[in-house]
């Protein structure tokens, strides 16, 4: 099987590098004119999936969007990601999974092992338990060529209280980039991305070595910008894959409009 990386890759030089969050809100799901259930989250998201999977490189299904609803919206979570896997598109499940010892084993084995119900290609993980506590969920991306992509910089200004703290080797932000950035090098497959908000004016960080994928949230609802990336990532961009969620869902669920609106992101 394919790394991880390499699969991006392809389908993102092919299509673009634009990932559609799909995140089931109970306002869109109103909007959309569908229940505040299960089966709500469930129709919008097998929707989005099946109309723009031949436009867009990826999916990234958020989770409590559908754990809110118990045991129905996770075995509806299931069905959307059995759907994505039927496309070419890079599912990405947002998670945000972060624990110590065989808690994260645990994790891992839920979202990253080869025949696991709710199996994605990525997910997304939190070393803010410390960046050791992340290697049960590195060590089976490796194992399955999956991916993780860290919380770094994330989109909330709030988090640059944390994000931005200084310590005696530099910002900790920094810290987690550099210690992904050297696991990518020594493993040669380069599992690990990273997520880093699109809204900020300054990242306050260094990517330039950076040698993964780089996931973007933030772009159009939060104010950040497809236009804007090159400038906010100077020569990173390359491996940006930049997140669109609330700006591209608010204009369904006619399947037309939600096409035109992709081609007008990737442009």
């Amino acid at each position: 099987m394919t790394t991880y990386f390499k699969r991006l890759r392809a389908v993102v030089l092919e299509k673009g590098p634009l990932c559609v969050a799909v995140d089931p809100h109970p306002s869109l799901l109103k909007a959309w004119g569908l229940p505040v259930s299960a089966s709500g989250a469930e129709k919008c998201a097998r929707h989005l999936v099946n109309v723009l999977s031949e436009q867009v490189a990826a999916f990234k299904p958020q989770s409590a969007f559908f754990e809110m609803y118990g045991s129905a919206g996770i075995a509806a979570l299931e069905r959307v990601l059995a759907d994505i896997n039927q496309t070419d598109a890079i599912s990405i499940l947002d998670v945000k999974r972060g624990d110590i010892g065989s808690t994260m084993e645990a994790y891992a084995a839920a979202y990253l092992a080869k025949d696991a119900p709710l199996a994605a290609d990525a997910i997304t993980i939190s070393p803010y338990l410390g960046f050791g506590s992340l290697l049960p969920a590195i060590e089976a991306a490796y194992q399955n060529d999956r991916g993780v992509y860290v919380l770094a910089r994330t989109s909330n200004p709030e988090g640059a209280d944390v994000q931005l703290a200084l310590n005696q080797d530099g910002s900790v932000v920094q810290n987690i980039i550099d210690a992904a950035t050297e696991m990518n090098r020594d493993s040669a497959n380069r599992a690990i991305g990273l997520v880093v908000g699109g809204t900020h004016r300054s990242l306050g960080c260094d990517l330039s070595d950076f040698n993964g994928s780089i996931l973007v949230p933030g772009i159009g609802f939060q104010g950040g910008k497809m236009e804007d990336l090159p400038a906010i990532f100077g020569d990173a961009v390359e491996h940006v894959l930049a997140v669109v969620g609330r700006g591209l869902l608010s204009v369904g669920p006619d399947a037309q409009a939600l096409r035109t609106k992709v081609s007008k992101l990737i442009g």
